[in-house]
């Protein structure tokens, strides 16, 4: 670890009063050693860290941490506040800041000795040497591992150089509080137990894991470990980190009598820890209140609580946090719908529009080329790729479904799920049908798996009953119950959008326009996009379906190519960082990727996303007036060639992206210019503090 801190990295007098200004003091001395290449592209990362949790611990600590592409070694700065910095922690200001710096693709030994460190921080002795620390250098020393004071010796065994307790003990599936007590493990292990037996302490297993997997991953194994120790159990952890991850031995798994996940990503081969009592809590429980998670667990063992399969995983999969409310939560299971729906739509659409780019609009009449194929005809090729298209399309519904149970209830939920979706489309529900069978299934699963299951029939559960049970109550409501209203409603609504015209297409195009800008990318963004390409998963969709995808994916082209036109023409307006992603977006821009133009909404939003969204909503009233249409569901100006009226097409987009870059300018011309960015005139000090991966003084 001796090139990951020096005294360099250290500054024990740190004066910031965020968490803002602690990152970028900290930031600033990574930049002058040349740890990292872009100060404000590195910054945003530690933020967008930070923003998916708070990075503060009990005990007066704060680890803002990240991967970045901006990070040239692995390398970790600290700082010591006198008046304490707030980080998030319940218990209050952190006077020990670490701030960790990994490179995007850092190697396994790396991010190890990283991994150390956040086990080290749960050792109140090495934290208060640190906080007595007499000078930079010491404390350096003392953070490597090569100061051998007293207040460290006993953290010793959990050196920043030296393996993980957890890996040593995930890796020979030993229990690490009482190597004795293994003996008898094949007893248990023949067993299967539930209950902890009076020859042996009770055993737990569990798994934590985080976002970047740097630090609280191995923060909260090592605080359960502690907790292990003092409650006198057998406690193994397996660190799912991003050094990888050794699997804890079945044989281990199968003697615990309960199980902990800490996690705040999805634990990976989950159904290895199926039919035992479990605590499934986020990462941060596991730092902070590891004793009580313990209690919890041997409570649900005494009460012969377990789970009836592989328990939900990240917070899509378990349907939000308990935290939520059920509007979130509902969206996050849309959202795991259609996010695995859309590559359907993606390969579909296009192979369908190919088909009628080469073969013309009776491509669709076409005999199947099982019976009819020429090798050397152009007709063949296009009946070729439009049945394939729609073979991909008769997909959609029903993953549709099979996902928005799997995000509510996790792997039980995709049968269901799955013949939901294929019901709806018998009934001819459509999409409709889809969303509440995707729905149903998965709250039927959810109820069933709360069902208290004798032991002997938990090993058949995730296979046998809950997929018979829960197929047969979803088959029943969607044949007898519920399927034909739904059948009535997707056939009016799609009778209601075949009768769009004049100002009400012109206004739904304005509409769609502005929901595409609004959060590039994100759920809103996704509805839009959603609801448009529902309209052309059919093999013939009608003309008013192919006008409002053509709208939707021209507005959703506007934001980024505006931000690669407005740090063209006026470039002073913006940062360095922000004139190389203008860059980037021309080319995002015109693939029809919105989220390019994510970097400078989130510098900016409150100038950015009001006038992409007004340029949206001008390009989609725009395509709608002019009657272009879109067969295909993605491609931006590559399928050009596949949309009706394509040159007024390409004007809506180039008027949108006028109207936007006007208003961007417009209203950063009214602040004080950005931080990093230049006069005219000082283009080539801006270049060269570019190449020297500085920033520039404003």
């Amino acid at each position: 670890m001796s090139e990951m801190i020096t005294a360099d990295l250290v500054d024990l007098d740190l004066s910031a009063q965020t968490k803002e200004a602690a990152a970028r003091a900290l930031a600033e001395r990574m930049v002058a050693l040349g740890r990292v290449t872009d100060l404000e592209g590195f910054l945003a990362d530690v933020a967008a860290r930070e923003a998916q949790m708070p990075t503060g611990l009990d005990g007066g600590i704060g680890i803002p941490h990240c991967r970045s592409e901006h990070v040239t070694e692995p390398t970790l700065a600290f700082g010591r506040s006198a008046d304490g910095i707030d980080f998030g922690a319940a218990d209050g200001p952190a006077d020990l800041i670490f701030l960790i710096a990994a490179p995007a693709g850092a190697d396994d030994a790396h991010l190890t000795i990283l991994s150390s460190l956040a086990r080290q921080l749960m050792n109140a002795e090495f934290t208060d040497a640190l906080r007595s620390a007499g000078d930079a250098t010491a404390a350096a020393a003392l953070i490597r591992g090569d100061e051998p004071a007293a207040a460290a010796e006993s953290a010793s065994e959990d050196s920043v150089a030296a393996p993980t307790a957890a890996s040593a003990g995930a890796a020979t599936g030993t229990a690490e509080a009482d190597g004795d007590a293994d003996a008898e493990a094949p007893d248990a292990e023949a067993a299967g137990a539930v209950e902890a037996s009076e020859e042996r302490p009770f055993r737990i297993v569990a798994v934590t894991s985080c976002p970047t997997g740097i630090a609280h991953t191995y923060m909260a194994a090592e605080s359960l470990e502690n907790a292990g120790r003092e409650a006198g159990v057998e406690l193994v952890v397996e660190t799912q980190g991003s050094a990888g991850f050794t699997r804890l031995d079945p044989a281990v798994i199968a003697a615990a009598d309960g199980v902990i996940f800490a996690h705040d990503v999805p634990v990976r081969d989950k159904d290895r820890f199926a039919g035992k009592p479990t605590v499934d809590v986020g990462v941060k429980a596991g730092i902070n209140r590891p004793g009580a998670l313990i209690t919890e667990v041997r409570g649900k063992a005494e009460r012969g609580e377990v789970t009836a399969g592989s328990a939900p995983g990240t917070p899509v999969e378990r349907g939000g946090d308990s935290a939520e409310g059920y509007g979130t939560k509902l969206r996050k299971w849309l959202m795991s719908g259609v996010s695995y729906m859309v590559p359907f739509v993606a390969a579909g659409g296009l192979l369908i529009a190919l088909g009628f780019a080469i073969g013309g609009y009776k491509v669709d009449k076409a005999p199947s080329v099982m019976d009819h194929f020429m090798w050397m005809q152009a007709d063949s090729w296009a009946a070729l790729f439009f049945q394939i298209g729609g073979v991909a399309f008769g997909f959609l519904v029903p993953v549709l479904a099979g996902y928005i149970a799997y995000g509510m209830a996790d792997r039980p939920g995709l049968v269901p799920g799955f013949v939901g979706g294929a019901i709806s489309l018998t009934i001819n529900a459509g999409f409709l049908g889809g969303l509440a069978a995707g729905l149903i299934a998965g709250g039927v699963v959810l109820a069933i798996q709360k069902v208290n299951i004798p032991a002997a029939l938990r090993g058949i559960m995730p296979v046998v009953v809950i997929p018979l049970i829960s197929s047969a109550v979803v088959g029943f409501l969607m044949f007898v119950v519920i399927g034909k209203p739904i059948a009535s409603a997707q056939k009016g609504m799609t009778d209601w959008l075949n009768g769009l015209s004049g100002s009400n297409a012109i206004l739904l195009g304005a509409l769609l326009g502005l929901m595409m800008c609004f959060d590039l990318g994100g759920p809103v963004n996704k509805v839009a996009y959603a609801f448009a390409t529902a309209g052309i998963a059919v093999t013939s969709p009608s003309d008013s379906a192919m006008k409002i995808m053509a709208a939707v994916m021209a507005a959703g082209m506007v934001p980024p190519l505006a931000m690669a036109l407005a740090t063209t023409v006026r470039a002073k307006l913006f940062t360095p960082t922000e004139r190389e992603n203008g860059k980037a977006a021309w080319v995002l821009g015109a693939s029809f990727i919105s989220e390019g133009a994510i970097p400078f909404a989130a510098a900016d939003p409150l100038r950015v996303i009001p006038s992409s969204m007004v340029g949206g909503a001008v390009t989609g009233s725009l395509s709608m007036a002019f009657g272009a249409t879109l067969r295909a569901p993605h491609g931006g100006i590559f399928v050009v060639p596949l949309i009706g009226n394509p040159f007024l097409y390409l004007i809506a987009i180039a008027a949108g992206v006028g109207v936007t870059t006007a208003l961007v300018v417009v209203l950063k011309s009214l602040r004080k210019p950005a931080p990093g960015a230049v006069a005219p005139g000082t283009a080539e000090t801006a270049a060269t503090a570019a190449e020297q991966k500085q920033p520039v003084a404003a």
